[in-house]
C-alpha cells in the first residue's frame, strides 16, 4: 500500500466490559482487537461501523459516540492507517463468531485487565490515556 487506509475500530461497552477478539489471517495476527475495518468509499464512519459490527459479530449498533482516531504503521506488511475509533455503549444481541478466518472469538474484558498483546491502534490509542469506560469519552475530540 502506498498510501494511507482509514480504518474504523467499534469500542463496544457492556456492563463496564470491551468486547475482544483474537485476530487471525492478517496483518495484526495474534494479538487482541476490537471489532472494525476498512472504511469503503462513500461510508459514513458510524455506516462502516454498523457494517463491520454486524459482519463480525452480529451485533445491532445503535446510538454511538465518535472516539479520538490513531496512526499507525505496520512495517511488516508496508502499511498504514488511521484510525478513527467509535464508542458503541448500545448494541442489540450477543456476540458471535462471524468470520473464524478473522477472528477467534469475541471475549469480553475488564477495562482494567485487558489480554496482550494488543493490536496497534488499540494499543496505541490506551497509550494516549484514553478510557473508554469513562463518561466523558462521550465528548471525546481528536488526539
Amino acid at each position: 500500500m502506498t498510501h494511507v487506509g482509514v480504518g474504523v475500530g467499534i469500542l463496544v461497552l457492556r456492563d463496564g466490559q470491551l468486547l475482544l477478539g483474537r485476530r487471525r489471517g492478517s496483518h495484526g495476527a495474534g494479538t487482541w482487537s476490537a471489532p472494525g475495518g476498512r472504511l469503503e468509499y462513500g461510508e459514513s464512519i458510524e455506516d462502516c461501523a454498523r457494517r463491520e459490527l454486524l459482519e463480525e459479530t452480529g451485533l445491532v449498533l445503535g446510538p454511538c459516540e465518535r472516539g479520538p482516531y490513531t496512526s499507525d504503521v505496520f512495517d511488516e506488511v508496508r502499511q498504514h492507517y488511521l484510525t478513527v475509533f467509535v464508542v458503541a455503549r448500545h448494541t442489540l444481541g450477543e456476540p458471535a463468531t462471524l468470520e473464524p478466518d478473522k477472528c477467534d472469538g469475541w471475549q469480553w474484558f475488564d477495562g482494567s485487565a485487558l489480554p496482550q498483546p494488543l493490536f496497534a491502534p488499540l494499543a496505541s490509542l490506551l497509550a494516549t490515556g484514553f478510557d473508554p469506560s469513562s463518561p466523558c469519552a462521550d465528548s471525546a475530540s481528536s488526539t
